[in-house]
């Protein structure tokens, strides 16, 4: 297909969908690769057949993956990164590690998902505000946001995308005003990696975090947590455990403290069934590259809009400009019951999601276009 000339055949196989579903819901949770399938049953069969008795070979698997993902993020160092268990655990991590004075403040935006929510509204026990922007009332969503910082703003917290309208932020700009100011910049990542590239390095990123089961098409379970180095022992530690600590092998050891490296975030045993899973998973993006993802996910959402945009009475919620988006597409249709047109569409096995009163589709870069065609015309008749 021209669209994806640049992807080889025997990476779109990696998805066998059945042939009756199209499937536009990976801003939600994604279908898992064959090698993603492929390793978990091998994980479970060697847990069958032969028990722990592979650990060691299982520990450097876990290994493998921190170094996964330090390439994928362009993070300093694999110490950099933890695995922890969804992006909720790592976003409090952040939040619950602060130590927050009476009068503080976290800015972020009016469209985040719960999860970058929840954690910061939760700190007004500490005196803490928590500013949601309208990043529409401007031209510049970036402006919007840096307008609201003063001198008592202790952390900038926005998405990378926004999982509604899937708005995307100039990213390197807000991280160089919030380094610049001394701020902290904490990013949920969750509907970035996987889906475009990003270098945290190049953003003065403080804290990302995403789960594996979106764009990255892991599974539920396992997040990856990357925290600056020189600010690791600045944030306090509220969970324990024998896995957290510098001598995590010495089990008779009496005294403790926790460990250098963000392992130090990590209370206990390791999700070893969500580190092979997802080790394979982001091995499909390392052979493909994800400047070859992005541009193909690109292509689809602006072959979706364009398609969308032929059709009467359709108000696009996402923004129109490809520098502002990334592989989300919502939309709603004037005086028609969205509530109602997603229901048909899941019902004749359009896999979508409902969001912000409208019907939002996320193509990946394996979707064929005869997929989001197929899904426009059951919507077509739905209307």
């Amino acid at each position: 297909m021209p669209l994806d000339n640049h992807i080889k055949s025997e990476h779109l196989s990696e998805f066998n969908l059945d042939a009756d579903i199209c499937y536009l819901n990976h801003a939600a949770v994604s279908p898992w690769p064959v090698r993603t399938a492929k390793a978990v049953k091998q994980f479970a069969d060697e847990n069958v057949h032969s028990g722990a008795s592979k650990y060691l070979d299982w520990l450097e698997i876990e290994t493998k993956l921190r170094t996964q993902i330090k390439s994928f993020l362009n993070a300093p160092s694999a110490d950099d990164i933890s695995l922890l268990k969804n992006t909720s655990e790592a976003l409090s991590v952040v939040a619950c590690g602060i130590d927050w004075q009476a009068g503080d403040n976290v800015v972020s935006t009016d469209q985040e998902f719960p999860s970058n929510r929840i954690v910061w509204e939760a700190q007004a026990r500490h005196g803490v505000e928590m500013r949601k922007i309208d990043v529409m009332a401007d031209e510049s969503p970036e402006s919007c946001l840096i307008a609201a910082c003063d001198e008592n703003t202790r952390i900038m917290a926005i998405s990378s995308v926004q999982y509604g309208t899937g708005l995307k932020l100039d990213l390197v700009k807000l991280g160089q005003f919030c380094r610049d100011n001394d701020i902290y910049y904490c990013i949920d990542a969750i509907q970035s990696i996987g889906a475009h590239e990003l270098d945290i390095q190049a953003i003065n990123a403080d804290f990302v975090m995403a789960d594996a089961h979106k764009w990255m098409c892991g599974p539920e379970g396992i997040a990856l947590f990357y925290c600056r180095a020189d600010i690791r022992e600045k944030l306090q530690l509220n969970q324990f455990g024998w896995h957290m600590v510098e001598e995590h092998g010495d089990y008779t050891r009496n005294s403790w403290s926790p460990a250098k490296c963000a392992r130090r975030f990590e209370c206990g045993s390791p999700n070893m069934l969500g580190i092979h899973a997802l080790s394979a998973s982001l091995s499909l993006f390392e052979e493909i590259g994800m400047d070859n993802v992005e541009s193909s996910i690109l292509k689809k959402t602006t072959y979706l809009i364009d398609k969308l945009n032929n059709l009467s009475g359709v108000e696009l919620l996402t923004p129109a400009l490809e520098q502002r988006r990334a592989g989300i597409v919502t939309f709603k249709i004037t005086g028609k019951d969205m509530t109602e047109i997603y229901s048909k569409l899941m019902n004749n096995k359009v896999i979508c999601a409902n969001r912000l009163e409208g019907v939002r589709f996320s193509p990946h870069f394996y979707t064929d276009l005869e997929i989001i065609d197929n899904a426009l015309e059951v919507l077509y008749l739905s209307i």
